[in-house]
């Protein structure tokens, strides 16, 4: 079940509310709801924290904590999606994203002299900041909805076949019973 992976793999509300750099949100984040393992609330989650992974900034996680707690969502799980934009993912995700954006944009890439390094796109931000941030925010908003439909895809299916499951216990028991 995703409810019980996503309980393994994110951090407790104790972490999180303990957490330096989530410290300016204060009694926010004593709401129980930014915490709940729901549907609606680990869909909404996702959505927010791919979202908030393809943007190129500089603390993803305190924007993602934000949104979370502006829109109600999980919390931990927010956060923690954003490291999909990790140090050994950064370069080709941002430079889909750029690619993405320059067809967006018609305009032509640069793609003499393009290195994949995080060193050469703090250099030539000046050059590729629009097709850059274009193609991040159409990335985010359509990876966050394929998220989002996909959890509550697999939360649905998971609930029906629990359900099958659970009719097919009792009718078994209730052929064996006298």
């Amino acid at each position: 079940m995703p409810k019980r992976l996503i309980k393994k793999i994110t951090p407790d509300h104790h972490t999180v509310r303990s957490h330096k750099h989530l410290q300016i949100f204060g009694t926010l984040l004593h709401d129980p709801n930014l915490f709940h393992m729901n549907r609606r609330s680990i869909s909404g989650a996702f959505a927010v924290g791919i979202f908030w992974a393809m943007i190129p900034m500089p603390l993803q996680m305190v924007a993602a904590a934000a949104t979370a707690i502006l829109v109600r969502v999980n919390l931990p799980l927010s956060i923690a999606l954003v490291w999909i934009t990790n140090p050994l993912t950064m370069p080709p995700i941002f430079y889909a994203n750029y690619l993405i954006g320059t067809w967006l944009l018609s305009t032509p890439d640069m793609e003499k002299g393009f290195e994949v390094s995080m060193e050469w796109i703090a250099q030539s931000m000046d050059q590729i900041w629009q097709p850059l941030y274009v193609g991040s925010a159409v990335s985010g908003i359509l990876f966050g909805i394929l998220g989002y439909v996909i959890m509550r895809l697999m939360w649905r299916m998971h609930i029906i076949t629990r359900f099958k499951e659970k009719r097919a216990r009792a009718k078994q028991q209730k052929t064996l019973s006298p």
